[in-house]
């Protein structure tokens, strides 16, 4: 090893320290966290509405005249207040050259629930700064640390919800590895006991209040033996807390086969798993009930929640003047997850009715040939 290696090692176990420092830090935070929110007690509730990029504006535009719909009385009442917030667009946050720009924090700390259309993160080439993105970035600032994703497809007997760990593996310090050399590269992945057991603890709730008879744990502990092996034995300690539902622990590889296999998918009910697994997993799940612009996504913290669509910016469409076409979908079931979570459940329940409607009498087609997202919006009005 010549002198110019050894400096760069020295250079990057620097680094790693001052990282797994700071990382510590977090765990010590996230374990003095303890209460979750009681939405009832409030006064009033501020919804965010934050349109992010692409097709992002639209299609959270006609969400919001739903969501002005469903709320009226409340919002006239004063107990719920809907707050837009402009400022997550890509341009704004490579102008600031931060995932989240300062102010725009400010504004979504101010809201109890978040609204949110989807965002652009900067790749390679594309001409913008390496910035973070702008999702895990709100994740990590507000402890958004549930990814929940719902599947449903009755007709083929799927009904899977599936609890990703929002906030650590190798999402955690993503934009933090460290190019030793120009022949190594080295990336990280974290776990926490406490990040590892509240994520198993909401999974294993929501089996327990809906009676979900299966919580399946999603691993590769038998590779990635110390982080994964951590999140594999605390879920199964956890779920030795519920001994009237099932646990059973499968890895990744294999359960994105046996998703595909009628004869075994039906058998899964809620799975709980590491924040990349999850990522990859509940995109290959939507595709059984229409794609990823057909399933929303709630991201739930202790003190914050924030609810998006699942599919990308798709800012190609706005370029090529297709924006009308941009399904809405997605965000409006977003937007049913957010009123359960409010609460607001009467609420939810007639939107999700009105959804499953449109999904049978509208179709929207990105190429232009169908109905708009105003189509859809109408439609829904009309139902409701």
């Amino acid at each position: 090893m010549n002198d110019i290696e050894k400096r760069a090692i020295d250079e990057a176990v620097e680094k790693f320290r001052a990282l797994m420092e700071t990382q510590l830090e977090r765990a010590k935070r996230i374990k003095e966290d303890k209460d979750f929110i009681d939405y009832q007690s409030l006064d009033k509730i501020v919804i965010g509405i934050c349109g992010g990029d692409g097709i992002g504006p639209k299609i959270t535009r006609e969400s919001q005249r739903v969501m002005d719909f469903l709320l009226k009385e409340e919002v006239a009442k004063g107990k719920v207040e809907f707050k837009v917030i402009d400022g997550l667009t890509i341009e704004n946050r490579a102008a600031h050259l931060q995932a989240i720009p300062d102010d725009v924090l400010e504004e979504l700390k101010q809201c109890h629930v978040i609204l949110k259309g989807p965002t652009t993160t900067p790749r390679q080439g594309d001409g913008w700064p390496n910035v973070e993105s702008a999702n895990v970035a709100m994740r990590k600032a507000l402890d958004l640390f549930a990814n929940v994703r719902p599947v449903k497809v009755p007709e083929q007997g799927i009904d899977w919800t599936f609890f990703r760990e929002n906030t650590e593996g190798g999402y955690a310090v993503g934009s933090n590895g460290v190019n030793i050399t120009d022949d190594l590269a080295v990336d990280f992945t974290v776990a926490t006991q406490e990040g590892c057991d509240r994520i198993a603890r909401l999974a294993y709730e929501y089996a327990r209040k809906n009676n979900k008879g299966r919580v399946s744990i999603i691993t590769k502990a038998n590779i990635i033996k110390t982080t994964d092996g951590k999140f594999l034995n605390t879920a199964k300690a956890i779920g030795a807390e519920y001994p009237e539902i099932e646990t059973d622990d499968w890895y990744i590889d294999i359960t994105t086969a046996k998703l595909i296999d009628p004869d075994r998918r039906t058998a899964f009910k809620v799975f709980v798993l590491p924040n990349l697994y999850g990522d990859i997993i509940t995109d290959e799940a939507a595709e059984f009930q229409g794609g990823v612009g057909t399933a929303g996504s709630a991201n739930i913290g202790k003190k914050y929640a924030m609810f998006e669509a699942i599919h990308g910016s798709a800012e190609r469409m706005i370029k090529e003047g297709r924006g009308q076409f941009a399904n809405p979908a997605s965000i409006c079931r977003a937007a049913v997850m957010m009123l359960r979570h409010m609460g607001a459940f009467e609420k939810a329940d007639v939107l999700e009715k009105a959804l499953d409607a449109v999904a049978e009498n509208v179709h929207i087609i990105r190429d232009g040939s169908g109905d708009t997202a105003a189509d859809f919006t109408r439609f829904v009005l009309g139902q409701l």
